[in-house]
């Protein structure tokens, strides 16, 4: 963060430094951050009241904080922390002027974002998918004075929360990834998710670039949205790709082409939706005069994300694919679509341990149901559906469906063979993080016998 007195945040977010006038004089040097148990040296605690604790109990000890009432450390008092945040950030912004891309999208923005951090060197960046009314203030006061490139992943809970964003750090490059199911239940329709995905080209100025996905119609039909010019990703895209292959962790390796030239490149990360991932990280790069050849070498090197379709070996040999932060229709289609593609190179069969998802109101039935139709299109060898509302995909899939991970990790325990490969996805909330760790934890202390039933 760029240092800042206590006085001159005050002056910016409306607020008052409580206590005596000499606390206006103390320098913040650190980031900003909302954790008390891992405060910054130097920083800025904002204290926010939930609904179960309230982070100005948690001060003491701080350098300063920004909270709605006085505490025993230094403190700016404003009326609403996290306007106060969005107001702080932004000056920041106007005083250090990097050059900001934001990428919005259904799925696939946190992979997308980190590409483009990769392919941008020395570029600050979204921490993991920071990417709320929190997130994307907090990204932005980690700028020093010599940023000059700012990469921001931003989402959207509803309607007007990107124009709203945007107004931080208003954009210079800009993509919508995609428009999909993903919080379907929340918005009540995907004309209303990209109504909400839109909002963020249409913030930039003509002199900005609105980077789409051309090879989706319902993306394209944005361009009229913005009077930025339109680049295009996608098979169809300005930025394409050809010639595809994947190793045996499901890892692509392809060659990206832009204006008749083409460049290797060989990704780390698994699942063949990578490719489309790189290509809109690369095409955001590319808008902005980077080359093509160190764009590829680039994306290259980045390597895979804890919980993000992670490739896990346990010790006999057992392949597990964690995927455990999120979930949503499409994020496992994609999911399945790695798995079916490992699963070739194996002698095993596949596996695919599938948590609830969430936020889709009432098209949930219907969603879960639709799952387990993939997986019988991917021809998945066994499917375990965990939670009350994934009883359809189980139903439809043919498999087991189970009332909680420990009951899913019993399962696994006793049916699963080194040789097998094992999808497990789903959100965070379904602790199936946890059901990873303890399936690659516990290896079978004897071999199943031989000719066993698979």
């Amino acid at each position: 963060m760029i240092p800042m007195t206590l006085g001159e945040i005050a002056l910016t977010c409306g607020g008052e430094v409580q206590g005596n006038l000499g606390r206006r004089t103390v320098q913040v040097t650190g980031g900003a951050y909302l954790d008390s148990r891992n405060p910054v040296p130097g920083g800025l605690f904002v204290a926010l009241q939930g609904a179960e604790s309230d982070g100005h109990d948690y001060a003491a000890g701080a350098h300063a904080v920004l909270g709605s009432r006085p505490t025993d450390a230094p403190t700016v008092v404003v009326p609403d922390p996290v306007v106060a945040l969005a107001l702080l950030a932004r000056r920041v912004v106007q005083r250090v002027r990097p050059r900001v891309f934001a990428l919005t999208g259904s799925h696939g923005k946190t992979g997308t974002k980190d590409f483009l951090a990769a392919a941008l060197p020395g570029a600050v960046a979204t921490a993991g998918n920071r990417n709320n009314e929190l997130g994307v203030p907090l990204t932005c006061l980690g700028v020093s004075a010599t940023t000059d490139q700012l990469v921001l992943e931003m989402g959207a809970r509803a309607v007007g929360h990107l124009s709203w964003l945007t107004t931080i750090a208003p954009p210079d490059v800009a993509s919508v990834l995609n428009v999909g199911s993903a919080h379907v239940g929340r918005f009540g329709s995907t004309k209303l998710i990209a109504q909400a995905k839109g909002e963020l080209i249409e913030s930039l100025g003509a002199d900005g670039v609105a980077v789409l996905n051309g090879d989706d119609p319902r993306l394209m039909s944005m361009a009229p949205r913005t009077v930025a010019p339109v680049t295009t990703f996608g098979r169809r895209g300005e930025v394409t790709w050809r010639r595809t292959t994947m190793d045996d962790l499901g890892r692509p390796a392809f060659e990206l082409g832009y204006q008749g030239r083409w460049a290797p490149v060989r990704l780390l990360r698994s699942g063949e939706h990578q490719v489309r991932n790189a290509a809109a990280a690369a095409a955001m790069a590319l808008a902005v005069g980077e080359a093509l050849e160190d764009v590829a070498e680039r994306l290259s090197q980045v390597g895979p994300t804890a919980h993000r379709l992670q490739p896990r070996t346990r010790a006999d040999g057992l392949l597990v694919l964690d995927d455990t932060y999120n979930s949503n229709p499409d994020a496992v289609m994609a999911a399945l679509s790695c798995l079916e593609r490992i699963g070739r190179g194996r002698s095993g069969r596949t596996v695919a341990v599938l948590g609830e998802m969430h936020e889709l109101g009432s098209h949930a039935a219907e969603s879960h149901r639709q799952i387990g139709a993939l997986a019988r299109i991917f021809d998945i060898d066994r499917v375990v559906a965990i939670g009350p509302g994934a009883g359809p995909t189980a139903r439809e899939a043919g498999g087991e469906h189970l009332p909680d991970p420990e009951a899913a990790l019993q399962w696994l325990r006793s049916n699963l063979e080194p040789e097998d490969v094992v999808l497990v996805k789903g959100a965070r909330a379904g602790a199936l993080d946890e059901l990873v760790e303890s399936l690659l934890e516990f290896v079978p202390s004897r071999p199943r016998p031989v000719g066993a039933a698979r």
